[in-house]
């Protein structure tokens, strides 16, 4: 697939005006690709979201950091991997994107980092879940941000084996992410003494109607449904599971969900439910100031999920140490800035403080969120009650297990 500068640029966001006057003008441009979903099944948990959450990030920067210039592009890679490894090798050779943000779909992003390692460039992994992209995938210049499928298999597999839920049943998306989901809540279901009795992999992202499926997950007889899939698939293999009355004893873990889907699905649907995320709306002062700072920016008036709050902290981080390093530095080596932003306290509004491990894993609590009732609810997107937080050394697999090629012992 060949993607023209005439299209990347005609869908391109300028991030705001350069600060600093005439010093300002001459200095080099760091230019971000938000690559992301904008017509498929993540477009509402990441696209038009993840973009303005970059813009913001490239807003606050620039009036913060003397001199600093910063441009956004955006670009749609369709779930497609081959899609996105175009767009990223044409953004790097001809487009001058230093580095991208968000993808969404692990298939993509582990084609994305290939290529970013390739090009020492940077990728900022705040939407693609593989574990992989920091074990046997990890390279020198990619961060992963926001969440991976080791921490949401020990925030909500390790949960319900202790409240004891112990058979499990997996409708699990034909991809990278849905197979290193299943993967790893199946090591925390077997090591808490539970079992997986039973599982499909549907082709993805070509599915609607999850009917077959759910009646195989009935037939098993397996107390919990885990769905090992995200965005509208995730919205609906629920819908469809209340239909065929998998209600009951029966327990829906949504392994992958954010609160534009809770919000699509309805209280009504939706209560009781729980899931993981690392950013919630309302958690605290700072993500509350963070999601009054961006909402005029996301569309619908949505609060932004944690993938969109990744959006914005991930290239804010970048941005602060591409500025104390020096811009031209940054732009001459992803390698080199991953390792300054390494060696840098991480510290934002949506995730507070934090750190990044040598493997590139953003560290960060992982909150375990159970949806309100209807009762519960003070409006449309009071949607969470806290019910654990995992500590954010603990939600992350250890370092010594993911088998990182570039880590020393």
């Amino acid at each position: 697939m060949r993607l023209t500068r005439r299209a990347v640029l005609a869908g391109a966001l300028a991030a705001g005006a350069p600060v600093g006057g005439a010093r300002a003008a001459a200095a080099p441009v760091l230019r971000l690709g938000v690559m992301t979903d904008l017509s498929g099944p993540y477009r509402d948990t990441a696209g038009p979201g993840s973009v303005a959450c970059a813009r913001q990030a490239a807003e606050e920067a620039m009036a913060a950091l003397p001199g600093l210039r910063v441009e956004i592009v955006q670009a749609d890679h369709q779930n497609k991997p081959d899609i996105g490894a175009g767009i990223a090798r044409q953004w790097f050779d001809r487009d001058g994107v230093d580095a991208i943000i968000d993808v969404p779909n692990s298939g993509v992003g582990l084609a994305v980092a290939e290529v970013a390692r390739a090009k020492d460039r940077v990728f900022l992994i705040t939407g693609a879940g593989s574990a992989d992209l920091t074990g046997t995938h990890c390279a020198p210049t990619s961060v992963h941000w926001t969440f991976d499928s080791y921490m949401l298999s020990r925030s909500n597999g390790g949960a319900l084996v202790a409240a004891g839920r112990r058979t499990w049943f997996f409708i699990t998306a034909d991809y990278a992410f849905g197979h290193a989901l299943q993967r790893d809540a199946t090591a925390f279901i077997d090591g808490a003494g539970g079992r997986v009795v039973g599982s499909v992999a549907y082709p993805f992202p070509a599915t609607t109607d999850f009917s077959s499926f759910l009646v195989q997950a009935k037939a098993s007889g397996a107390q919990v449904l885990a769905l090992a899939n995200a965005g509208a698939d995730t919205i609906n293999c629920i819908k469809q599971a209340q239909e065929f009355g998998l209600g009951g004893g029966v327990t829906i873990a949504a392994m992958l969900m954010f609160i534009p889907d809770v919000h699509a699905l309805g209280l009504a649907t939706a209560q009781g439910l729980t899931l993981t995320e690392t950013f919630y709306w309302d958690l605290n002062d700072r993500t509350r100031a963070f999601t009054a700072r961006v909402r005029p920016k996301m569309p619908a008036d949505w609060r932004p999920d944690m993938e969109h709050a990744g959006s914005y902290a991930a290239p804010l981080h970048y941005l602060k140490a591409a500025h104390d390093m020096g811009v031209a530095a940054a732009k001459t080596s992803g390698a080199a800035t991953v390792a300054r932003m390494k060696a840098m306290p991480t510290d934002d509004d949506a995730f507070g403080p934090g750190r990044i491990r040598a493997d590139g894993r953003k560290l960060q609590p992982a909150y375990l969120f159970q949806v309100k009732t209807p009762g519960e609810s003070a409006g449309p997107w009071d949607l969470y009650k806290l019910i654990a937080t995992t500590p954010a050394e603990e939600a992350a697999r250890p370092l010594a297990q993911g088998g990182c090629g570039f880590i020393r012992p």
